[in-house]
């Protein structure tokens, strides 16, 4: 049985392989590294990774040559990603290990790995984690540090806060949030979805949502009894993005499948930490804007599947990373970009990008239409009645859905040139696309804990990458003489041991009845 098995597997990933498309293999299992590239369609650069476990961040060229290296401090690991700072140095988040509690080291390095800068938030209750990044804090007229942080609550903070007793025994845990700190490390700024809830369970509590009012009347504000109850990791912000015009931060709801837009320029007071974080607090650090799954707030319909109906109705993403605005300069600036995974859809699981134009007007006015108000259109395939927003302007899946399908991490980057740029992270697959969804680069990475890989799929997960033109400023002026191959640099004694073929995971023996047949 097991080597009945072990043969259809292997005919499913050969199908897998050669029925997507002709252009790329978009495979999660096959030759590692540079698979394709079409040099008329994709944007020219160097593309800095850090798988998990590699002890390194890699920038190679576009043929897949490793052009430099970063080598993580000894005993830890990359908590999160790397990346080019406009001074030209390197921003990483350091950790001992990814799954312990201890804080994250937010470093600057130079280009020769030597520490220019460094802060970390140790203090009790409060836990960073995922992602940061370095702003300009334009009322400061400071460089800042954001980054996502998680705050303790007991059971008893809970109950206080409208969580309903009737759903949970215990309500004690990590609702997450955002810290703002100046480069010296002290907190200058703090916002915790805990501080933003509504509830309609309790009429006793000062954030109930009223007489003759539901839910849906407060879409700037978290139902906290929506989907029985908020506890542990209440939302699970894996990313975040900084609009410096705007003076807005906006993050990412993985738990719920949707993202908040959040004025940090409304709530931010130089020089007064304690009224800053006191107004972040406050209504005026209330959502602005939510996108994605319009159910957690009674604005459309949700999820529903019994024995004759599946609909997803009105959400439109199902579990997400990489929340980010699309810069200034590049196709598409101002709206969002965000990687739906897409581990939560009912059915024909596969992942997707999406961009979105949220706004009534020009983005520097700042005047956002809500999800269900925007106009919609009819979702084919769904279920009944459902529609979606018509403010997705742009998205990427694969035709295979089994080509392209991560179910946790990942991440995209609009280029100059239009394509965009993703991260399959579960898998180490790298890829550029254009608008029309063609293939035009693709990248796998061979980089794993116990070596590298030169056939097999994918080394370590990736949780994101990017891509830079050759006129950044961390690359000019520098020596970008391609090296080699990794696997070529791993065959002369570099970077770990070289490994020929990556075997597939391995399955367990079914053991078999006295008929040959299954048990």
């Amino acid at each position: 049985m097991f080597k009945k098995t072990l043969v259809f597997l292997t005919v499913c990933i050969l199908l897998c392989i050669f029925s997507s498309s002709a252009h790329a293999y978009q495979s999660h299992y096959g030759p590692s590294e540079l698979t394709y590239y079409d040099k008329s369609k994709a944007f020219n650069g160097y593309t800095l990774f850090s798988p998990f476990g590699g002890g390194y961040t890699f920038l190679i060229d576009m043929e897949g040559n490793l052009v430099h290296s970063w080598k993580w401090p000894d005993g830890y690991n990359i908590d999160g990603y790397a990346c080019f700072l406009e001074n030209g140095n390197i921003l990483w988040g350091i950790n001992t290990a990814r799954t312990d509690r201890n804080p994250p080291k937010y470093q600057e390095v130079d280009w020769d790995g030597n520490l220019v800068w460094e802060v970390q938030d140790t203090r009790e209750g409060h836990n960073a984690h995922h992602d940061f990044l370095k702003i300009w804090n334009k009322k400061l007229k400071a460089h800042t540090l954001l980054f996502v942080s998680s705050r303790d609550i007991t059971h008893e903070q809970g109950i206080a806060a409208g969580c309903d007793p009737k759903l949970r025994d215990n309500y004690r845990s990590n609702p997450d949030g955002m810290v703002e700190m100046d480069m010296n490390g002290n907190v200058i700024w703090e916002w915790n979805i805990f501080d933003h809830l509504i509830q309609d369970a309790d009429p006793t509590k000062d954030n109930y949502a009223g007489k003759g009012k539901t839910i849906a009347d407060y879409p700037q504000k978290m139902d906290v009894n929506f989907g029985g109850g908020r506890s542990g990791d209440w939302i699970h912000t894996n990313s975040l993005d900084y609009n410096e015009e705007l003076d807005q931060i906006v993050i990412n709801n993985s738990t719920n499948s949707e993202f908040y837009v959040i004025d940090h320029g409304a709530t931010f007071i130089p020089g007064d930490p304690e009224k800053s974080i006191e107004l972040a607090a406050s209504d005026a650090g209330d959502f602005l804007f939510r996108w994605g799954n319009p159910a957690t707030h009674d604005a459309g319909k949700g999820l529903y599947c019994d024995e004759s109906t599946i609909s997803e109705g009105d959400q439109q993403m199902f579990f997400t990373h990489n929340i980010q605005w699309i810069r200034d300069g590049l196709p598409g600036a101002g709206h969002f970009l965000i990687f739906d995974n897409g581990a939560r859809h009912l059915q024909n699981t596969h992942s997707t990008v999406f961009e979105i134009n949220p706004y009534d007007g020009p983005m520097e006015a700042g005047k956002y239409i809500p999800q269900m108000e925007a106009g919609s259109v009819q979702s084919g395939g769904r279920g009944p009645a459902s529609n979606i927003s018509n403010q997705v302007v742009w998205t990427y899946s694969a035709s295979d859905p089994c080509s392209f399908y991560a179910r946790h991490i990942s991440g995209a980057q609009r280029v100059p040139n239009g394509n965009t740029v993703v991260c399959s992270g579960t898998w180490g697959q790298f890829f550029e696309v254009t608008k029309e969804g063609e293939v035009v680069w693709e990248y796998i990475n061979p980089v794993a804990t116990n070596g590298i890989f030169k056939v097999g799929g994918s080394g370590s997960p990736t949780f994101r990458i990017h891509r830079y033109a050759p006129d950044h400023p961390a690359l000019k002026g520098r020596d970008l003489a391609p090296k080699g191959k990794l696997t070529e640099l791993a065959a002369k004694g570099e970077f770990g041991d070289l490994i020929e073929v990556r075997p597939l995971i391995p399955m367990r023996e079914e053991p078999e009845s006295d008929e040959g047949g299954k048990k």
